[in-house]
């Protein structure tokens, strides 16, 4: 039987590189977010993941959706699969990790090897797309 982990993702992109979150003991990176809580919208759980994670309010006005993603979920067992639904947004702040998160870092195309399945397919479409370096 197969399990899907539900998770909403921020995409924020800045000279050509993505931001990516590491949490604590952890040494793959992940796009920020996370998963919805009861009745929450899309919307509704971007903006409480990243304002939780990395200390900046989303701007909701400006999410746009990119896209969603499917892939075997990172450190799971086998059979565990995590769908990604990302969106590209605006923010105001100043960002800083927060809760679980270790460390943000920015990370270009070539640093594809060092985040999780789901988001390698992520950075495949954003290099596509000549959004990432």
């Amino acid at each position: 039987m197969t399990t899907i982990i539900d998770k909403i993702a921020w995409i924020h992109i800045q000279n050509g590189q993505v931001l990516c979150a590491r949490s604590k003991g952890k040494d793959t990176y992940y796009l920020p977010g996370g998963k919805r809580e009861a009745g929450e919208t899309d919307e509704e759980t971007l903006v409480r993941e990243i304002e939780e994670e990395i200390s900046v309010r989303i701007k909701p006005e400006t999410i746009s959706y990119f896209g969603t993603f499917e892939a075997e979920a990172h450190g799971k067992a086998e059979g565990v699969i995590v769908k990604m639904t990302c969106y590209i947004a605006d923010f105001e702040g100043t960002l800083s990790p927060a809760s679980e998160i270790e460390e943000l870092s920015w990370l270009s195309y070539k640093d594809r090897n060092r985040v999780s399945v789901v988001t390698q397919i992520i950075f495949d479409q954003l290099h596509e797309h000549k959004l990432l370096s």
